[in-house]
């Protein structure tokens, strides 16, 4: 009698592990079923697709991989819309930003050709197609530079450099530039010695960038250019005494191809402190701009020092 009760326990007992793995199997299957139908619809293009799961699921990890896996492709996709929106505006503004120079520079040469001016007229119509001239090769010059910085391509040579002798160098070229556009100035480099690893070359371009900025865009008549130590970090700050920017425009000032109001369209080909802003990362630095209306503004340059 009493074999007959383990039996019928034993026999109880397999049904059950009998019905729970039956169980089992069929919310496996279920799942497997879902995660097909999921990865299908993934597949097809429809990135949105998520699938549910339950912690005490057997196959929740595959059914998060998927998920995760959906999430980065969307976000892959979505990125790679953007910059193919990003770079349809660019040709668009290209093609404004070079037709336009081009053609005045064709009809200026053109008139000169075809003899329509001449004597002081005609001198008149050179002098301003070479100045177009140049400046389109500026333009092409800088829109080759940002390129290469884009596309990681820029090759850099750092070195160990004193930045207040460096920043001395290149300020006594900017000097005559200055006073030849009316620009008063004021230079405060401390006398110390300053080392960071920096490219001698892109930091002149970045300190370039910034004057030129300021003298098109500042409106104003005077410039002030301080270098300040601290114990690890060098803070190069250009100001002026200009109109400054307007605070819908600060945000993005160092996107390419951004040129601010009008009157900075007329002036420049929003390129300069697009590539400012790619070289100061390059070196690890970091750049900002303040500004209020009508109060100038004023770039901070922050470099690491080398400890």
């Amino acid at each position: 009698m009493r074999i007959n009760a383990y039996l019928l326990l034993a026999f109880v007992f397999a049904v059950l592990v009998i019905v729970y793995l039956i169980t089992k199997l069929w919310r496996v299957w279920t799942h497997l079923s879902l995660i097909k139908d999921a990865t299908d619809d993934i597949k097809s293009g429809n990135l949105n697709r998520r699938i549910l799961t339950r912690e005490n699921d057997m196959v929740k990890q595959i059914c998060y991989d998927i998920n995760e896996i959906a999430m980065h492709s969307q976000l892959q996709l979505i990125q790679q819309k953007q910059s193919e929106q990003a770079y349809k505006r660019l040709m668009t503004s290209l093609s404004h930003d070079v037709k336009t120079p081009l053609a005045s520079l064709v009809g200026y040469l053109d008139a000169v050709e075809h003899k329509i001016v001449s004597g002081e007229e005609k001198e008149e119509y050179i002098r301003v197609a070479y100045e177009k001239a140049q400046n389109l090769n500026h333009f092409v010059e800088a829109l080759f530079e940002w390129v290469k910085l884009d596309s990681k391509e820029q090759i850099f040579h750092f070195e160990h450099c004193d930045i207040n002798e460096l920043t001395r160098s290149i300020i006594a070229d900017w000097v005559p530039i200055l006073e030849n556009n009316h620009f008063e100035y004021e230079i405060d480099i401390p006398e110390t010695e300053y080392i960071t690893r920096i490219d001698p070359n892109a930091y002149t371009r970045i300190l370039n960038n910034l004057l030129q900025n300021t003298i098109s865009h500042s409106g104003g008549n005077k410039v002030f250019l301080q270098i300040a130590e601290e114990d690890i970090q060098a803070q190069i700050t250009i100001s002026d005494n200009g109109k400054g920017i307007l605070p819908a425009d600060i945000p993005h000032i160092f996107e390419r191809m951004y040129q601010g109001d009008q009157s900075r369209a007329a002036k420049g080909n929003g390129l300069g402190l697009s590539i400012t802003k790619e070289l100061v990362t390059a070196h690890k630095g970091t750049i900002i701009v303040e500004s209020v209306p009508d109060s100038g503004a004023m770039f901070t340059v922050i470099f690491p020092k080398v400890l």
